[in-house]
């Protein structure tokens, strides 16, 4: 819903600014005066714009008033360094400046007008709280705010270090929509918490009173009581709609162009043993959710291992005719366009593992408390982690480490170039194993 109104606001800037600048040419026309203005819009918008990037956002909404003169005030920013670049460069001549100063006016009042009126429609809409927002409570009593969705945890224990995935899923269900998160608990259950909501995709404070007692310089406040952010939530909306877009470009002519390569080995599938094409697994994807991946089943099916308890040895006897090639040229993995295709998975992105993944004789939740913060972003078909060759069995604590702390680099400083750059890293990977 709010992405709807962030495009209802762009639309009805630029719309503004069109008419504005149109009924300022058509009053110099009228007057005889000369006019430039659409050659003056064609450099105002993208300045106006690229200020206002960053407006598009909860604030614009739940403050659509203050936002509406900041909206004046980039115009107005544009337009005169518009003037100054066309003085700087000789080119002020041919803009009249009643025809200019007519454009300016009629654009800044469309502006400040359909600026109201979208406000007016999401304070109805969003009743001043474009942002939503969850208080949980574990073991403490604390005032409660209204409009809030309040939930009543089941307390975790201070003395446990891992949490199960299944558990995680249920927290995942349960901040499905949410912006942001409050947890109040017990001093001893802090950490247990940080650790757990470091790994959703979701802003996550933890109420902490006594920071006030300290005097902390620059802490929020929620319902009065001082909060400490434990988690950022992930990619920023911009981020994450040029990561889907990066995904879509690429996978849409993939399906197309790969579609009869699909069809002949899920043919050769079905033909070399019995059961069905392909091999579906519960893996942990982003925000903790649990998913259904898609591969081509490689094994026979009284064989497979649904959970992935055994990792697939070198001469693994599981593994069918058809299902060594496929795994050699990693052919097993494309289905999981159609997951990059549902929103499941990314291209690019942490791997996502089997629940019953081990590494040496430890699940892969258990060897280190920082696996679940891999999950803040959405899975991928490859990562930073595959390209440096970190892949395969893990047969020791060491190998899982290794892979995590690949994930959180690329979590931590993730850029779409980056993307971009894995992307033609494991192209040459994959070309280069199967030309040996």
């Amino acid at each position: 819903m709010r992405l709807r109104f962030y495009v209802a606001l762009l639309i009805g800037d630029v719309v503004s600014l069109g008419t504005g600048f149109g009924i300022g040419r058509t009053i110099a026309d009228v007057r005889g005066l000369p006019s430039e203005s659409f050659g003056l819009l064609a450099a105002v918008l993208p300045i106006y714009l690229l200020l206002g990037s960053r407006a598009y956002s909860a604030t614009t909404l739940e403050r659509w008033r203050s936002s509406a003169w900041i909206a004046f005030a980039n115009l107005l920013t544009a337009f005169l360094v518009t003037i100054f670049v066309a003085f700087l460069l000789k080119e002020v001549s041919p803009i009249s400046r009643l025809s200019a100063a007519f454009s300016f006016v009629c654009s800044a009042a469309l502006l400040l007008l359909t600026r109201s009126l979208i406000g007016t429609w999401s304070e109805r809409v969003f009743r001043g709280a474009a942002l939503s927002r969850m208080l949980i409570i574990d073991g403490v009593n604390i005032p409660l705010p209204e409009g809030l969705k309040i939930v009543s945890s089941e307390p975790i224990e201070s003395t446990e270090t891992t949490i199960h995935p299944l558990a995680l899923d249920r927290l995942a269900r349960q901040l499905k929509g949410v912006d942001e998160v409050y947890v109040a608990c017990p001093p001893s259950r802090r950490a247990n918490w940080a650790t757990v909501l470091k790994g959703t995709s979701v802003q996550a404070q933890l109420l902490v009173p006594e920071l006030d007692t300290i005097g902390v310089i620059g802490n929020k406040h929620f319902a009065g009581i001082a909060s400490v952010l434990v988690s950022a939530g992930g990619l920023k909306l911009r981020e994450r709609i040029l990561k889907r877009m990066l995904d879509l470009v690429i996978a849409v002519p993939a399906l197309l162009f790969l579609a009869p390569l699909l069809l002949v080995v899920a043919i050769l599938v079905k033909l070399d043993s019995r059961g069905p094409v392909l091999f579906v697994q519960t893996r942990v994807g982003k925000g903790n959710h649990l998913f259904a991946m898609y591969k081509f089943r490689s094994m026979r099916q009284s064989a497979c291992d649904s959970d992935g308890n055994v990792s697939t040895a070198r001469d693994d006897d599981r593994v069918t005719r058809i299902g060594k090639f496929i795994r050699a040229t990693s052919i097993d993995e494309l289905p999981q366009l159609l997951n990059i295709l549902r929103g499941d998975m990314s291209f690019v992105g942490p791997r996502p593992h089997a629940m019953g993944s081990l590494a040496g004789d430890q699940l892969f939740w258990e060897v280190d408390q920082r696996y679940h913060h891999r999950h803040v972003c959405k899975p991928g078909l490859t990562g930073l982690a595959q390209v440096r060759g970190f892949r395969g069995a893990t047969h020791r604590r060491e190998d899982l480490v290794n892979r995590l702390d690949a994930d959180l680099e690329y979590v931590n400083g993730w850029s779409l170039m980056r993307d971009v750059i894995i992307l033609f890293a494991t192209l040459k990977v994959v070309v280069h194993r199967n030309a040996f």
